[in-house]
């Protein structure tokens, strides 16, 4: 029997109640925006109590199929002020799925810190945190497994958060405990910390209970054999990860260097930024190429990467931090990003919203492109709560009015992942239309040259995108097994009935892709936002970038035949 659970911070009450199957696979990303929805939360300050914070997870969570234990964290952003999804990895979705609990929503606030644990057995503990506070996640991590063993999963607010910093992000815990793998973007973390919910500790139960168990098992070795057969997934993201799309993007003219000045570092054999180096780099150290965030994943495009001796340094490298915190800052040196990236994570901070903001303080001159020590310096002034760290901590579109600079790169007050849209048009419109700000996640095609296109193939390129997305961000499926999942879709639904006992049909999947995307779209409408928060920032428009010496071409004007199936059924 599947559940939910409401908890009343104040009164410090948990509320159980059960949940229908067909109910459970409208998980993840649909489950967070159907709540906040339902909820009237586009009425509420992102920063008060009535803001609720919802996690979900999809309907296989708990089992072994591969990458499908992602957890969704969605509530109204106090960053971009509309609505907000973020999902990461670990063990977290794993350990709620075998808990059977779909969905877990935070309300009101907590009048003392809390830890929330949750026990095999059903059992809601709100024990007190105050230990635990000022901590970075590392040193507060080794604290929760020290107090309630070895065998738990948990979710972890980092020292920004409990300042109510908007860069930071909730962490979950990776299969080897390390607290790395955030749901980052939008701020969810601030509404974590306004609710004084310091970490979300969980039991692993240990074992799935499934409708048909034996269809589901034949369903998870089938989907890791599709996967193995892949040659995107083994020879891409098993073999490099997606720092290989660092070296794709630079020889591409798309990736963000010195505040989207260029696409481009530097020519493709020198660059050192990207999986083509930074790979066998690591590998010669002894470091891990081939790392899974999650149980059961066979993609297993994580890394751990070590220093000089041997010594590990952080986990993962991603590239969208190689992109925003590396290059679009003007570092050259893997090494130095290595750094810098578990610095973040320690602090529980989104990597592309802060290297997007550490770049304005370069733009207005008050460092010089690719200062390593000005960065580092900047992030460790994090730990403490002075003037320095709030103007920081409050994300690039809030520093960059606080600075006066004009030249910021956002969407909806959150900063541009690491695809610039002139060059990476399909992602650029993705990032405009999207309710969820400047987020490549909602609907990624990093790959295509679509100056060669036509207008509505680039526009249907991006739409198609968003719905496989939001299909996978329902089902807690992580998007790198898209080249098999999203062909896949009839037999991923019948592993999902399985799982189940539902009847879903190969539609399905269409129908809760498009309907997350609509349930956002109206919330965001209901929020305020109008076509017009979806255009690009005026450089882009104005400014060729190198080496390729393209503008931007794409206006909310341009969009209207996606805003028409957006507002079907609104």
């Amino acid at each position: 029997m599947w559940r939910s659970l409401q908890l009343d911070l104040k009164a410090k009450k948990a509320f159980w109640q059960e949940v229908a199957p067909e109910e459970v696979a409208f998980g993840g990303r649909y489950r967070t925006g159907r709540i906040l929805l339902e909820r009237e939360a586009h009425r509420f300050d992102p920063l008060s109590p009535e803001n609720p914070l919802v996690f979900a997870v999809g309907p296989l969570a708990g089992t072994g199929f591969s990458n499908a234990n992602r957890t969704s964290v969605g509530a109204r952003s106090p960053l971009t002020l509309g609505i907000k999804e973020a999902n990461g990895g670990g063990t977290f979705g794993y350990a709620l799925g075998q808990m059977k609990l779909a969905w877990l929503v935070l309300e009101g606030q907590s009048e003392d810190w809390v830890v929330l644990r949750l026990t095999r057995s059903g059992e809601v503990f709100f024990d007190p945190a105050e230990d635990l506070l000022g901590l970075g996640n590392f040193a507060a991590a080794k604290k929760l497994f020290a107090a309630y063993g070895e065998r738990i999963a948990f979710a972890l607010l980092g020292p920004v958060g409990e300042r109510l910093g908007l860069l930071s992000g909730i962490a979950f815990s990776d299969i080897d405990g390390r607290p790395s793998r955030l749901a980052a973007r939008g701020g969810v973390g601030a509404v974590m910390g306004l609710k004084r919910v310091k970490a979300i500790v969980v039991e692993v139960p240990g074992k799935a209970e499934v409708w048909d168990k034996p269809k589901v098992l034949e369903a998870v070795r089938r989907y890791a054999r599709l996967l193995r057969e892949d040659p995107l997934v083994m020879q891409f993201y098993n073999a490099i990860g997606t720092m290989g799309m660092a070296d794709f993007q630079n020889a591409f003219g798309g990736l963000p260097v010195r505040n989207f000045r260029e696409g481009r570092l530097s020519p493709p054999e020198a660059f050192r930024m990207g999986g083509q180096h930074i790979a066998p780099l690591n590998k010669s150290r002894g470091g891990k190429h081939t790392h899974a965030c999650m149980p059961g994943c066979v993609i297993q495009c994580s890394n751990v990467i070590v220093d000089e001796k041997g010594e590990e340094v952080v986990s993962p490298l991603e590239y969208e931090t190689i992109g925003l915190l590396g290059t679009n800052c003007g570092l050259t040196d893997p090494d130095q990003l290595a750094r810098l990236n578990r610095l973040a994570n320690d602090l529980g901070i989104d990597t592309i919203e802060t290297g997007a903001s550490l770049a304005l303080f370069m733009e207005k001159g008050l460092a010089d492109w690719g200062d390593y020590a000005f960065m580092e310096e900047r992030l460790r002034s994090l730990y403490q709560d002075g003037e320095e760290a709030r103007l920081l901590a409050q994300g690039t579109a809030r520093l960059g009015e606080a600075l006066g600079v004009e030249r910021v790169p956002v969407i909806k007050r959150q900063a541009i992942s690491a695809y610039d849209p002139r060059v990476v048009e399909a992602t650029g419109i993705t990032m405009m239309i999207t309710a969820q700000g400047a987020d490549h996640t909602a609907g990624n095609a990093p790959r295509l040259e679509t100056r060669a296109m036509k207008v509505e193939e680039v526009l249907e390129a991006s739409y198609t995108a968003q719905v496989n997305a939001a299909a996978n961000d329902a089902l807690g499926l992580c998007v790198f097994g898209g080249s098999v999942t999203n062909k896949e879709v009839a037999f991923v639904v019948e592993a999902v009935n399985a799982a189940l006992g539902t009847r879903l049909t190969p539609g399905f999947w269409r129908e809760v892709g498009e309907g997350v995307l609509r349930l956002e779209h109206r919330f965001n409408h209901l929020a305020g936002f109008t076509h017009q928060d979806d255009r690009l920032p005026r450089f882009f428009y104005e400014e060729p970038v190198p080496p390729k010496g393209y503008t931007a071409r794409f206006t909310p004007e341009d969009l209207t035949p996606l805003y028409e199936r957006l507002h079907q059924g609104s």
